[in-house]
């Protein structure tokens, strides 16, 4: 059975937090729990504001590749690897005059807060993020930090005994997209713990998030081909 528990009271975080020290207080963790923590908290505890007269000039900074351009909406791949919308770049949640930019390393900043946090369990971080998708409307939450958590599943065989040669289940943006059911974003819930996939939960020298990004010469979207 999967549970997703919301953990709420945490204070607004300030730059210099200690995320795992403030989850630990708020949170109670057990052996093999995945902690997925949104990744606004953890910009703001890194220091990532920048005025929102600079805003334009940001998305410059934090741009590689501009994806697709309509009017004032860029879609645009960031330093991270990531296509998103202004290169990620957000306002909401952030005081008045300000916005915020994504984690310098996401993967990294996972792999703090896990340290952190198995000093009380041994558990696994997700850092999520809210991105759209192409061909679809709407937008979930998706994993763009890990540490300690196995990032794919490789189902053998189907139901019927046929070799399952392509699918890969992405399960920790699986989880990251079932946690935001329980961190609404107006109900000040920045961390959720799921339990109940202990077995997803490993060393932290895993694989980060980083490696869900499809390589360029496998990007088939990047070119139309």
């Amino acid at each position: 059975m999967l549970t997703l528990l919301g953990i709420a009271g945490l204070p607004e975080i300030r730059p210099g937090d200690d995320l795992a020290a403030l989850i630990r207080t708020h949170a109670s963790l057990a052996d093999g729990d995945i902690v997925v923590v949104t990744s606004k908290i953890v910009s703001k505890a890194e220091g990532r504001f920048v005025p929102a007269a600079d805003r334009e000039a940001a998305i410059e900074a934090e741009t590689v590749r501009v994806v697709a351009e309509r009017g004032a909406v860029r879609i645009v791949e960031n330093r991270l690897g990531i296509v998103a919308a202004a290169a990620g770049i957000d306002a909401s949640n952030v005081p008045e005059g300000q916005v915020l930019l994504l984690p310098e390393d996401p993967d990294a900043s996972a792999r703090r807060i896990a340290e952190g946090l198995r000093e009380v369990a041994h558990v696994g971080v997700l850092v999520s993020d809210t991105l759209g998708r192409p061909w679809r409307l709407g937008q979930t939450d998706v994993a763009i930090g890990a540490a300690g958590v196995r990032l794919f599943e490789q189902p053998g065989r189907d139901a019927d005994g046929r070799p399952l040669a392509v699918t890969m289940p992405c399960v920790a943006d699986e989880l990251c997209g079932a946690a935001e059911l329980v961190k609404p974003k107006d109900g000040h819930v920045p961390v959720a713990v799921v339990r109940g996939r202990g077995d997803l939960v490993g060393d932290l020298a895993l694989p980060g998030a980083r490696s869900i990004i499809r390589p360029l010469e496998d990007d088939l979207f990047r070119t139309g081909g």
